[in-house]
């Protein structure tokens, strides 16, 4: 097993002798891309109100000012938002004003974008996944991207689209479009920043490639077991991929596990570039893994019974210039509902006060980035689940290797009785540069 990180979780407090009033927009509405947020303070704190901010999910704090007046805009994608307004006072106290909001288009159509993140900072090969809804009774015509105002670069019949553009370095103000059999249309507009350097891409559909190699960790050492087999009996694994139901790409991969040893786990690992590289990348001359900062996990999960399932984990690794760096990633499920990160000199996991709470018998999209800073830290930057992004900026000091590489993980753990459970991944992407 792994695990690793303190996060701080913000707790908005109330102050009965404070009030956030919030004139717009108006909460449980509809409202544009383009939100504009009108708010007045008041406190009974001597010293006044020091500042005001917006936050757009827990945690995300994407908007403050000094003072007890705020009037900004916010450009949102399409999508449901639990936003809240805060104040906080130069007594120390603080009160805050919870306002729901959905943003979409006044015909009840909109776009969604899961991919990439709005204001993120990606690899030259850039992963686009939207969907669109209309109020059209004859459906949806088309979606496209837009890299710059009139530079359509790609479209696609229908409302869905996921594929990958190769940008240049820089700040691009893109643009996903739907077009539906009415004349209608409605945008989503998605800031990102594409990072410069030599290296980068993506190994998208790693879940029907090659390379994938199963293990046992049997408690309590949850070292890899030697003498396990696939068929047991301590535990049982097994992969199997081009599954066409449930699937969304039509190549999913069933991820099954049980045995007779309560708490066992099953780790898969997959070898990207360096050492015993699966992907055609060995980079025998390191002129590849050492200008490797960023790394972007991104996958598609769908488990039929959550209840059986201890967790869920997701890993990034890199070892270079003599030394490991480990982004464990675990999200409990009948451990708690809860995200974990590990800790590698530590050999332990963080609870991050980030709930984790998949949907059963549903696809869940997950999508975890990471960077290995300038000075050699790890860097767990973010987590998103179901659209909504936990900020983790949470740095872990690296150990020392000999190995040479960048490889995932996944992972399923057992229960209490080891109940047999699969679940099923797909749209499986790694973004590295």
């Amino acid at each position: 097993m792994l695990k690793c990180a303190l996060i701080l979780v913000l707790s908005l407090g109330t102050l009965a002798s404070a009030t956030v009033t919030v004139s717009a927009p108006k909460n449980n509405s509809t409202v544009a891309t383009q939100v504009q947020y009108v708010a007045s303070a008041t406190t009974t704190c001597a010293k006044g109100v020091s500042a005001m901010g917006i936050y757009t999910a827990p945690g995300v704090l994407i908007y403050q000012i000094q003072g007890a007046n705020l009037n900004t805009l916010l450009e949102l994608n399409p999508g449901t938002y639990n936003t809240v307004v805060q104040e906080w006072d130069n007594c120390g106290g603080s009160t805050s004003t919870p306002i729901a909001i959905r943003v979409g288009t006044p015909n009840g159509g909109g776009v969604f974008v899961t991919a990439p993140q709005a204001n993120s900072t990606v690899s030259p090969t850039v992963q686009y996944v939207a969907s669109a809804t209309t109020s059209c009774s004859k459906g949806i015509a088309a979606m496209g991207i837009y890299t710059a105002p009139g530079q359509l670069v790609y479209t696609i019949g229908g409302a869905e689209l996921n594929t990958f553009l190769n940008l240049g370095p820089g700040v691009h103000q893109t643009v996903v479009q739907e077009w539906d059999n009415c004349g209608g249309s409605a945008i989503a507009p998605i800031t990102i920043t594409v990072a410069a350097g030599q290296y980068g891409g993506v190994f998208p559909s790693l879940q029907k490639q090659g390379g994938w190699t199963g293990y046992a960790l049997l408690p309590t050492d949850y070292n890899i077991c030697s003498s396990c087999s696939p068929s047991g009996p301590q535990a049982t694994w097994s992969m199997t991929q081009n599954v066409s139901s449930p699937s969304l790409s039509g190549h999913s991969s069933a991820m099954a596990i049980g045995g007779q040893t309560a708490y066992a786990d099953i780790l898969w690992n997959n070898h990207l570039i360096g050492d015993f590289s699966s992907q055609g990348l060995p980079d025998y001359n390191h002129a590849i893994i050492p200008t490797l900062h960023n790394f972007t996990y991104d996958v598609y999960f769908y488990v039929a019974d959550l209840n059986v399932s201890q967790a869920l984990e997701f890993d990034i690794n890199q070892f270079v210039n003599g030394y490991s760096y480990i982004w464990g990633h675990e999200c409990r499920v009948a451990g708690g509902n809860e995200w974990d990160i590990w800790d590698n000199p530590g050999q332990t996991w963080h609870p991050t006060g980030v709930p984790c709470n998949p949907i059963p018998n549903a696809w869940n999209h997950l999508t975890i980035q990471v960077q290995r800073t300038s000075d050699n830290h790890l860097l767990f930057q973010s987590i998103t689940l179901n659209g909504v992004t936990s900020t983790l900026n949470y740095y872990e000091t690296p150990t020392t290797t000999t190995w040479y590489g960048v490889t995932i993980n996944y992972q399923q753990d057992g229960n209490y009785k080891q109940d047999q459970y699969s679940v099923s991944l797909d749209n499986l992407s790694f973004a590295y540069w």
